[in-house]
């Protein structure tokens, strides 16, 4: 017998309202399935206002959602009938209050716009986020929100997509009133809230100029080259001087416009990666070990943060160190944390001052606290790491999950030899640490599954984004970051300077350039790491040029740290340095590469062609389990553009034929630093693409 399909809206008499609940587990997105039950409740709930049988009609969501917008899954095929602004033009002609129960997020928050009233929950999120997803409001929310609230106070909302609680929304007039069961306030409204004006009958609203200025100038700074926020911001004006229904137009053909656009392809496939972002089902399926407690070993600016971070998430904390005088540092570096959470309104100051003294200090030989966690977050040395590891193996509960913080170092050899290997992994956390999302946990050659899933429940309840990776120099980010830097070099010596690598790749979207990346780093960082890989006989790739090397070894410069990197630093400003532009132009002679014409774009494509190519290579190998976890940790760790996707998404953008024949030529022209990654060929063979090893197709 086959089992009945779940109404996705029920609808119902309750006391004089006919009451329309969305019920569309788990969080009520809006589905064809639900527009057309929703249509249909509409026509159903004027028939029994007709009859007498109501005065009002309720809108509410089932479960702890009103409606967190729409299926963003229906946006990669033609828009299919009825479409909301359809659904809420029936809507909006009647009398009816939105009892806002949860989250009324996008197509969500425009229901509760085409009622004559909204109640919230004070905990309830409220707000217009399309532009997140390279798209506009397509369902009035530029139009109906401007004439509820005025454009001035329209425009930051839509424009970044900021999102706020049920209390804040009344505060703003977003809402008419909190109440914790709006449901019941909605049944004891006011009639006289009903009996006025739709949004839909209210006139333009006043023009507000000055504020689309200052929107404009937020979105081209910090929404640098991104579409749908200047739009956004257009339309919201467009309000203020045409009829709604002319404005409706406008807005739903720029959003169906929008939503077909590389950028929107590209935020919703991180919007995608991240929700999907998690432990293979085989470890997902395992219950974790439950974390209480926690050793931090380590207060330098990474431990500080991570002891801090994992305080934040509810673990008592204990922060060992080598001798008093670091204890006290780490001690300094924590209040440093919490003065500055203070400072930013994040924290009271007594709650700042409890939980420094619920830290426990450790140093020297004292003896360890039994915990469930200890996080190793000490300089990079392989041999002092190995001699903590001995120490907490010996000294802490066999069952403790034991964790490296190494940016580099094989996390095998860091464990080799402990007792009870299975419990031991790595957890690269990305400076900040108590602020970057992201997570690289590292699986060891003997990680047990029961240890990456405790290690993956931890990183949730951190509220990080986790990635898994296997063991391989640098892991997923810095192995692509070295071949990023790499590349950057090669460009160097075939005549540019590094202030055109900066600029092509600013220009394509990066946070920050490679070269002034590296000046705010520290030039001697990435020396350390070449220096420790020659004492340990590893071999360095041939793409190096020896020119990072020179800059630190023969000229001393080490970044913004001494003022001298690769650019000059006069009182912070950097400036193009004449001694750096000698000896990229003497180390180019010295390997024989001739200048060659290089404008911003060839740059930046050759840039991003090499994290494509060692990207598939890391897909190859197994360190990624899918090309979408690469371009999470590029997006999340390394400045990539998130309306580009990551590196992944880019070269199914390209076409992956084109892609391998680019990367051919360039493995012709250049063998020593260019192969063809074999996994490209394969897929290029097979007509495939990258999107489709995520198991989620594109």
């Amino acid at each position: 017998m086959t089992k009945p399909t779940a109404m996705p809206v029920r609808t119902g008499l309750q006391d004089r309202a006919f009451v329309i609940t969305i019920d569309n587990p788990p969080v009520n997105v809006l589905g064809q399935a639900v527009r057309a039950a929703l249509l249909d409740a509409c026509d159903r709930a004027a028939g029994a206002l007709g009859r007498g049988e109501a005065d009002r009609v309720i809108v509410t969501g089932a479960g702890r959602a009103f409606v967190a917008g729409a299926d963003t899954r229906e946006f990669d095929r033609p828009a299919l009938d009825p479409q909301l602004p359809d659904v809420l033009a029936r809507l909006s002609a009647l009398p009816a209050v939105a009892a806002i129960n949860g989250a009324a997020l996008g197509g969500g928050f425009e229901i509760a716009l085409a009622c004559r009233a909204r109640i919230a929950t004070p905990q309830a999120l409220i707000g217009l986020p399309e532009v997140t997803l390279g798209v506009v409001p397509g369902a009035g929310g530029t139009q109906r929100l401007p004439r509820l609230i005025g454009v001035e106070a329209a425009l930051p909302l839509i424009s970044t997509g900021r999102l706020v609680k049920g209390t804040e929304a009344a505060r703003l007039g977003l809402v008419d009133a909190v109440f914790d069961d709006p449901l019941a306030a909605a049944l004891a409204l006011d009639a006289a809230l009903l009996a006025r004006p739709a949004l839909d009958d209210l006139p333009c609203p006043a023009p507000a100029p000055d504020a689309g200025e200052t929107a404009r100038r937020h979105a081209r700074k910090r929404l640098r080259a991104q579409v749908a926020p200047l739009k956004a911001i257009e339309l919201v004006e467009t309000a203020a001087r045409l009829p709604l229904a002319e404005g409706l137009a406008q807005e739903r053909a720029a959003f169906l416009e929008l939503r077909a656009s590389p950028q929107a392809r590209a935020l919703r496939h991180v919007f995608f990666a991240e929700r999907s972002a998690a432990a293979a089902p085989a470890v997902a399926r395992l219950t974790p070990a439950p974390l209480k407690t926690a050793l931090v070993a380590g207060g330098g600016t990474m431990g500080a943060a991570i002891a801090y971070a994992l305080q934040g998430a509810g673990l008592e904390i204990a922060l060992l160190e080598h001798d008093e005088a670091a204890s006290d540092r780490a001690k300094a570096n924590l209040r440093k944390l919490f003065d500055e959470a203070v400072g930013r309104g994040k924290m009271a100051g007594d709650e700042a001052e409890q939980r420094l003294a619920r830290l426990r200090f450790l140093h020297g030989g004292e003896a360890l606290p039994p915990v469930d966690l200890a996080i190793e977050a000490i300089y990079e040395d392989l041999d002092a790491k190995r001699a903590l590891f001995a120490r907490l193996a010996r000294d802490l509960p066999p069952e403790t999950l034991l964790a490296t913080n190494t940016s580099y170092l094989d996390v095998n050899a860091i464990f080799a030899g402990l007792a009870h290997p299975e419990r031991c992994l790595g957890l690269h956390f990305f400076a900040p640490a108590h602020l970057m999302r992201l997570v690289e946990v590292i699986r060891a050659a003997e990680t047990s599954a029961q240890s990456l899933a405790t290690a993956f429940a931890l990183t949730k309840r951190l509220g990080k984004i986790a990635v898994e990776a296997g063991v391989c120099d640098g892991f997923i980010g810095n192995r692509i970051l070295m071949r990023y830097r790499q590349e950057a070099d090669g460009a160097l010596l075939r005549g540019a300077q590094p202030a055109d690598v900066d600029a092509a790749m600013a220009d394509y979207g990066m946070a920050m350039g490679p070269y002034a990346a590296q000046d705010l780093s520290g030039l001697d960082i990435a020396h350390a790491n070449r220096q420790r890989k020659r004492r340990a006989g590893l071999p360095l790739s041939p793409r190096e040029t020896g020119l990072p090397d020179r800059m630190v070894e023969e000229l001393g410069r080490l970044g913004r740290k001494n003022g001298r990197g690769w650019f000059a630093y006069v009182d912070g400003a950097p400036s193009p340095s004449p001694e750096v532009a000698t000896l990229i132009a003497q180390v180019a002679q010295e390997s024989g590469i001739a200048p060659v014409q290089q404008g911003p774009q060839g740059i930046a494509r050759r840039l991003v062609l090499a994290m494509i190519a060692e990207g598939c290579d890391i897909v190859r190998e197994g360190i990624a389990r899918r090309p979408a976890d690469i371009d999470l940790v590029l997006v999340h760790g390394y400045g990539f553009p998130r309306w580009r996707g990551g590196p992944m998404l880019q070269a199914d953008e390209w076409g992956l034929p084109q892609v391998l024949d680019e990367i051919r030529d360039l493995a012709l022209a250049d063998p020593a630093c260019w192969s063809i990654p074999p996994l490209l060929e394969q897929l290029v063979a097979e007509g495939r693409s990258l999107a489709e090893l995520n198991g989620t197709g594109r």
